[in-house]
């Protein structure tokens, strides 16, 4: 069913979910698996600010590799550096790149005043992706 799935993380608690999710989906169907991780900037007036130092990103996307690896799946990792504006699409094009049949991302529950203005990177790719895309909320 599913050959190839790219798994998105974000260094939250609720990118676990998506990760194990991942997991359980690719022992199931032998998938082979794309984690990655976007190395966040943001614009501030005319400044470009780090959200994450790259030992921070490294040790994100290394982590994810390594569980899913731990759980014999076969894993490798991308990283990339882009503007919070850019993660969705980046996530869109680097599933693409893999030849993804399936991306995993975790949504960030947030009220509607915060949707309004600062659309969800799950909600963007949902509404946009020519590929399936699962949301594996955090669990409780």
């Amino acid at each position: 069913m599913f050959d190839r799935i790219l798994v998105a993380v974000d260094g939250t608690a609720a990118c676990h979910s998506a990760v194990e999710t991942t997991a359980e989906l690719a022992s199931l169907t032998g998938a082979t698996v794309r984690v990655l991780h976007v190395d966040t900037s943001d614009v501030v007036y005319d400044t470009v600010v780090e959200l994450e130092d790259d030992p921070t990103a490294h040790r994100t996307l290394q982590d994810a590799v390594s569980a899913l690896q731990q759980a014999g799946v076969e894993a490798d990792g991308e990283l990339l550096d882009g503007l919070v504006s850019d993660v969705a699409p980046a996530i869109e094009e680097a599933a693409q790149r893999f030849d993804a049949d399936l991306i995993v991302v975790s949504p960030h529950h947030r009220g509607r005043l915060a949707s309004w203005f600062t659309p969800s990177v799950s909600d963007a790719i949902a509404h946009s992706s020519g590929t399936a895309v699962l949301l594996a909320p955090g669990r409780n």
